[in-house]
């Protein structure tokens, strides 16, 4: 197999691999893409939720003793980790391969985070917490890379949606896990949050076998003059899904397309595509991305506070109230990623962005009047949530199909990067200071009233620079450097076949 690092032959050639990519009918080989690249949000969201739930353990005498402000410096990292592995692994995934670089960043993960479980001081622990951060951000650059060019284009918005609304399940998963480990009846204060930390690296580790089955993306192989290698990896593919008892249409000669493999864009080349040959597309990526990202930290990351200052639950009843919260953030890709790929995208991501504004502009306005409870207050967040979740994720679906592929990975870093930054870090700072100390809830309606504001203008920017990329071959939707000429056709409407 010739070498992802040599440069390509600059001979041009023709290629069916993207038309047979995207007429392959459903399969137990899609499934297992999405079970085994899947697992990331799960990840993620089980990462994310462990370290906001043990928070308050890491403080006390008799485990690492930590302040409150390392404790909150801790999560930062983490956050930062995910934007320096989102970055420079994305680099190395449009470079090298997504196949070699979603083996890597796993295994970074599990290291890290296992690794984590055993940190005795805080540089220790904020060296790990960096560490996993790094290679959950880069699973998310070379991951939906990877889905993306492997699943079929009629099936693309549903899969992309459906994935990333698992992270709550990882989310809810570890709001379970840690009323056991955090009980101090069942488990010592000094060994309860340390199981866990080992609770992803268990799952990762589950899933590392079927990693090693996903191959290459031929899509990327074609792109950088692997043409034989190409062909061979769609004919394994091929196979796989006969034997599932699928059967695969021909595809006619005239869908090949001409390609001539492109080297490594350097960064003067992305900011060309992005700037001159697409700015009404970063425009639509930069908005969805940091509007969802916006809400979603401002929101999260205060649930507990807002709870505790404004309605007076008690801290250890917390999980009870976050567990339907992540329920609802769940199943709302799942019932509602379909019609992305059915109704369009531009009418659904449109509507679900103000929507969700809007309904959250309704709570946020009942909030302020004192009409809800804390009963009340976490259905109408579960309502919110179940239509916002599926507009979050359809972000992340939008910035990883709307550029060409050589710098796919890259792109989605850029976008995934600026979100955590505004999301991750302007946020919760925010909203912490309009809780303030609980004594009047008018600041924080505002702070609602903003978030309702920027997703409903997300929803606007979606439905105006939006990309009717429904049933479309990504080849269509943003043509490759490296090919010369495209004929390959749109998906048009095929049976459902079972996803």
């Amino acid at each position: 197999m010739a070498s992802t690092e040599a440069e390509p032959a600059q001979r041009s050639f023709r290629s069916l691999v993207p038309a047979r990519m995207d007429r392959l009918p459903w399969s137990r080989f899609h499934w297992l893409v999405v079970i085994a690249l899947g697992v990331t949000w799960i990840l993620d969201g089980l990462e994310i939720q462990i370290a906001s739930t043990v928070a308050d353990r890491l403080t006390e005498d008799g485990t690492l003793g930590l302040s409150a402000q390392q404790v909150t410096l801790s999560a930062s990292i983490y956050l930062l980790g995910e934007v320096v592995g989102a970055l420079w692994f994305g680099r190395l995934a449009d470079r090298l391969g997504r196949r070699k670089l979603f083996l890597i960043t796993l295994t970074l993960y599990l290291v890290a985070s296992g690794l984590t479980g055993f940190s005795f001081t805080f540089y220790e622990f904020l060296l790990l917490r960096f560490l996993a951060g790094m290679g959950i951000g880069g699973e998310y650059a070379a991951i939906h890379s990877a889905i993306d060019e492997l699943i079929p284009a009629h099936y693309r918005g549903r899969v992309d949606l459906a994935i990333s609304g698992t992270y709550w399940g990882g989310a809810a998963l570890a709001s379970a896990a840690q009323i056991v480990f955090l009980n101090p009846d069942i488990f010592s204060e000094n060994i309860g949050w340390r199981l866990g930390f080992f609770l992803g690296p268990l799952i990762g580790l589950a899933i590392w076998p079927l990693r090693r089955h996903i191959p290459e993306s031929p899509r990327w192989q074609m792109t950088h003059g692997q043409a034989e290698e190409a062909e061979r990896t769609v004919d394994e593919i091929e196979e796989r899904v006969r034997a599932s008892g699928k059967t695969i249409e021909p595809v006619p000669d005239d869908e090949a397309s001409e390609v001539k493999p492109h080297p490594p864009v350097t960064y003067r080349q992305i900011a060309q595509v992005m700037i001159k040959q697409y700015p009404s597309r970063t425009i639509l990526g930069f908005t969805l991305m940091t509007t969802q990202s916006f809400l979603y930290n401002a929101i999260f990351f205060t649930y507990a506070l807002v709870l505790g200052t404004f309605y007076d639950v008690d801290s250890g009843t917390i999980p009870y109230f976050f567990f339907p919260f992540a329920i609802g953030n769940l199943i709302g890709p799942l019932v509602l990623g379909h019609l992305f790929d059915t109704v369009g995208r531009r009418k659904m991501i449109g509507g679900t962005y103000v929507s969700s504004g809007i309904l959250l502009a309704i709570s946020g306005y009942l909030f302020y009047t004192g009409a809800l409870n804390a009963v009340t207050q976490t259905i109408f967040w579960c309502v919110i949530f179940f239509i916002a979740s599926a507009a979050a994720s359809s972000g992340y679906l939008t910035v990883s199909e709307i550029f060409p592929l050589e710098l796919r990975s890259q792109a989605i870093a850029f976008f995934f990067a600026i979100s955590q930054f505004f999301g991750g870090v302007i946020a919760p700072w925010l909203f912490g200071q309009l809780i303030g100390d609980g004594e009047s809830r008018g600041p924080l309606f505002g702070g609602y009233l903003l978030g309702a504001g920027l997703m409903i203008a997300g929803g606007l920017v979606a439905y105006f620079l939006g990309v009717d990329a429904e049933r479309k071959s990504l080849e269509s939707i943003a043509k490759p450097l490296g090919i010369v000429k495209t004929r390959v056709a749109d998906a048009g409407p095929r049976p459902a076949q079972g996803t």
